[in-house]
């Protein structure tokens, strides 16, 4: 049975209160939209108090490339890439060089060779180890990606994966995009990086690895004829972001029935999950879960702590979650639902146990 042993993450340098983003936002979109004082609320609902950037807050006052744009991502995704998996695995005794498979999970950036090549140069991996880059999952990539890993490491069970996401939302964005999608954007995406170590059943860890919560189960679902509700679409000038209305709209149509049919394949009911690991996509995704899910609000406590004080960083942030909730403590027996929603229309979930 593959467990989650240890999670590490990383942000930028540069810290942007709530406050200073609005004030660049109706600098920015003042000349566009008459009643833009209407529109601003979107910074204070958010929930949001702080976010970190890859470059200061002036990066941003001049139109940059997508190519410059893009050089930053590599630059920056390598550095924090790097501390991530630093601090996942220096705390277990497990140095870079035993890894045996790299997943690496981003959608914000554009790098070839991958991030996960350069890490095998940063890092001093074995020159063997197996990697598996992913690209366009969105906000659902570090639910996937820690699928992936756990799926990689009940195949080979003496294995130890190691699963990197990087999102750099901020370098994405685009001066010249005056559209409600980029203002909502401005006022969520912010940057960070997450590293979770997963290894197989007989894989060579220390011994406090049998507390850590093993996986029992994980299930996508895409649904039909959803792919315009968020994703990005390739402009002359970088990604451009695609956003629905409809998105908290769905998540209470269609999130409760796939929990309950991938719950259902372990015969478990939603009464007997204590422990809720979200992707906070924002204050009204997460009003949206507790809605479709009849769950209190201190159930998503972590999700909600989280999103007050990164934002939205897309694949990574679920991952941040889960760092919160390893360091809790648990009884044993106690299940957790890993749940996080992207581009596709599409869902991850993942059933763990203490």
């Amino acid at each position: 049975m593959a467990r989650i042993v240890s999670v590490g993450t990383a942000v930028p340098d540069y810290t942007l209160p709530q406050e200073e983003a609005r004030d660049f936002a109706r600098n920015l979109f003042k000349d566009s939209w008459t009643d833009i004082e209407r529109y601003l609320t979107i910074f204070e609902n958010a929930s949001i108090r702080t976010r970190r950037l890859s470059r200061p807050r002036a990066w941003f006052e001049d139109e940059r490339t997508f190519s410059e744009r893009n050089r930053a991502y590599t630059e920056e995704a390598c550095r924090l890439g790097e501390k991530a998996i630093r601090r996942c695995l220096d705390p277990v005794g497990i140095s870079p060089e035993e890894v045996d498979h790299l997943f690496f999970i981003s959608t914000s950036g554009l790098a070839t060779p991958s991030i996960d090549a350069r890490m095998v140069n940063r890092l001093g991996m074995n020159p063997h180890v197996k990697r598996t880059p992913i690209w366009g999952l969105g906000c659902a990539g570090g639910a996937a990606g820690l699928s992936r890993a756990y799926e990689y490491a009940r195949a080979f069970p003496k294995s130890r994966v190691v699963l990197l996401a990087v999102e750099l939302c901020s370098l994405t964005f685009r001066r010249n995009d005056r559209t409600k999608s980029n203002l909502v954007a401005t006022s969520l995406f912010a940057d960070g990086a997450a590293s979770v170590l997963v290894v197989g059943e007989k894989a060579s860890v220390p011994a406090e690895v049998n507390r850590c919560p093993k996986v029992l189960d994980a299930m996508s679902t895409t649904w039909p004829d959803s792919l315009d509700v968020m994703g990005w679409e390739v402009a002359d000038d970088g990604l451009k972001v695609v956003f629905s209305r409809d998105i908290p709209h769905i998540v209470r149509e269609k999130v409760m029935p796939a929990v309950e049919c991938f719950l259902n394949r372990s015969s478990l009911t939603l009464n007997q999950v204590e422990r809720y690991i979200a992707h906070p996509g924002g204050k009204k995704v997460l009003t949206a879960y507790e809605k479709a899910m009849g769950l209190q609000a201190n159930e998503l406590i972590h999700s909600h702590s989280i999103l007050g004080e990164y934002g939205n960083m897309s694949s990574v942030t679920v991952l941040f979650v889960l760092e919160r909730e390893l360091k809790e403590k648990h009884k044993q027996g106690t299940y957790g639902l890993l749940t996080a929603l992207g581009p596709g229309f599409s869902s991850e979930l993942m059933l763990m146990q203490w």
